[in-house]
């Protein structure tokens, strides 16, 4: 599986911006796909994950009631639509497939590269 993540960009505090993940391959909709993300100088963070028909999706506290998860199974995409944007969400952030809902960034075996979300206050 091949990932490509794209919309990323500069947003004021209370922005919004929606990221996009296009995949390869016609196994698409058997992957769960989550998105992480990682500051300068942090770990890499899990930020949302859901399931290969979407109907589980799993959120970080941090973003729960902020950011939505969605996908395409037809035009394999994953979304992540991220709204009353802080500070503190300024990250590269990464799609992955492959690995458990619930998140845990080793368990995801594709990596696709990532996009840069700047948040200015």
């Amino acid at each position: 599986v091949q990932l490509q993540a794209s919309g990323g960009g500069l947003v004021q505090a209370g922005g919004s911006l929606k990221l996009s993940c296009a995949a390869s391959g016609r196994a698409f909709r058997s992957y769960n796909m989550g998105w992480f993300r990682q500051a300068p100088g942090k770990e890499r963070e899990v930020v949302s994950a859901i399931s290969g028909g979407g109907g589980i999706t799993y959120y970080a506290d941090s973003v729960k009631g902020r950011f939505t998860i969605s996908r395409d199974n037809a035009e394999n995409k994953v979304y992540l639509q991220m709204n009353s944007l802080k500070p503190e969400d300024t990250a590269v952030y990464y799609c992955a497939a492959g690995g458990a809902v619930t998140g845990e960034s080793g368990s995801y075996a594709y990596w696709g590269q990532g996009t840069q979300v700047t948040v200015s206050s």
